[in-house]
């Protein structure tokens, strides 16, 4: 069985069931969402928010399994080991999808998805920090503290769920949220600028500036502990002042007109746009009270989450399964580029139309759900024979 397991295409490197699986996911668990929030369907959902039920299967399902395919994928690459692949593989996605459907039926099976979700978790870290450590690159063990604390932020949810620890929800939701972009950051600081100089033949070079890096962290980390454990709108608002500036100016600095002829390069640019959004929406109500004092929080969150980890992620699934099956990165299925017009729109009308009050709020999000849902369809149908079928020689 393990033979035939090993030989399957599917079953070959983290990212084939990965991303076909948080593609399905988030096409599906959006569908929930829309008819739970817009037209009131029943489901059991107690000790949570329908709000952080949503928000938890957004970070810790789709997002955490773009997450664990990008990097059982890379650190194979990186160390030239094998992570995981056959039945350790097919183990690990399975704890994955049966805390996804538990969640799917609301929280009445809780305690079970817990078990699922850590153990798929931790069960991650030992395989991704094995295979680094017998490689010696120390250096890449930065990624499995960032999948440690997103763990331990999943812990802290199921806490306070559980009614365990008071604050535990939030705290887990919120920490999970950060450190998902904290790990974009870092990722796309060297993802983005490498992309674009292959893109022109390396007639470029672009450069990242450490005066800007690690003031960058270092002002993000009191950012987002500022955010989760206290809350001091002044903190925040400054910090994302200064976020923002530096994030505009080092994506000013890697521009170049070619990321416009290729799809998988201008949704990538333009998530951190969104992100860099997200900053300045944080900073706007404090700075610019008169004219942004009634713009929600929630505004610059979906920038974050929609416009910057939803785009970017089915940008980076786009262009990872075609690099590791053997197809030309530079040619990709001609409907992903709508697949990513939909997305970067849902992004537009949840984030950036409400701002102009123009339309009810509520039509607003389902065409934003919509669209969403569209994105992911486009990218399943595209790519399922990609993920699935034997890597090109």
């Amino acid at each position: 069985m393990n033979t035939n397991l090993k030989t399957q295409p599917f079953l070959e490197m983290g990212f084939r069931p990965f991303f076909l699986g948080a593609g399905i996911f988030a096409a599906i668990s959006m569908a929930l969402w829309s008819a739970v929030f817009l037209f009131q369907l029943p489901v059991t959902i107690e000790s949570v928010s329908i709000f952080e039920w949503h928000a938890h299967e957004m970070f810790y399902g789709y997002a955490f399994a773009v997450i664990a395919g990008f990097l059982l994928t890379s650190v194979r690459t990186w160390t030239s080991l094998p992570t995981a692949h056959g039945s350790t593989l097919l183990w690990l996605f399975l704890l994955w999808v049966s805390a996804r459907i538990l969640f799917m039926f609301g929280t009445t099976q809780i305690q079970v998805a817990a078990i699922f979700d850590i153990t798929f978790a931790l069960g991650l870290t030992y395989i991704l920090t094995r295979r680094i450590v017998e490689a010696r690159q120390w250096k890449q063990l930065g990624i499995i503290t960032k999948i440690l604390l997103i763990t331990t932020c999943n812990i802290l949810f199921y806490l306070g769920a559980l009614g365990v620890l008071e604050h535990g929800v939030a705290w887990g939701i919120y920490g999970g949220l950060y450190i998902v972009i904290a790990l974009i950051l870092m990722m796309g600081r060297r993802v983005i600028p490498f992309f674009i100089e292959r893109a022109t033949d390396d007639a470029v070079q672009l450069f990242n500036s450490k005066w800007m890096d690690l003031p960058g962290m270092l002002f993000f980390l009191i950012f987002a502990v500022n955010e989760v454990f206290f809350g001091g709108p002044a903190l925040s608002a400054y910090m994302a002042l200064v976020l923002f500036i530096i994030n505009a100016v080092r994506l000013i600095g890697w521009y170049n007109p070619i990321i416009w002829k290729q799809s998988l390069l201008w949704s990538i640019y333009l998530s951190f746009w969104m992100i860099t959004l997200g900053f300045a929406l944080f900073a706007l109500p404090y700075f610019a009270a008169p004219y942004f004092e009634g713009v929600s929080k929630f505004l610059a969150i979906h920038a974050f989450t929609v416009g910057g980890i939803g785009i970017i992620t089915l940008g980076i699934m786009s262009r990872v399964a075609l690099a590791h099956t053997g197809n030309n990165v530079y040619q990709p299925p001609g409907a992903i580029a709508y697949a990513l017009a939909a997305i970067l729109l849902s992004a537009v009308v949840r984030i950036i139309l409400p701002l102009l009050d123009m339309w009810p709020y509520e039509l607003l999000i389902g065409l934003s759900q919509g669209l969403w849902i569209v994105a992911f369809l486009i990218f399943i149908a595209a790519y399922a024979p990609i993920l699935t079928g034997a890597k090109k020689s």
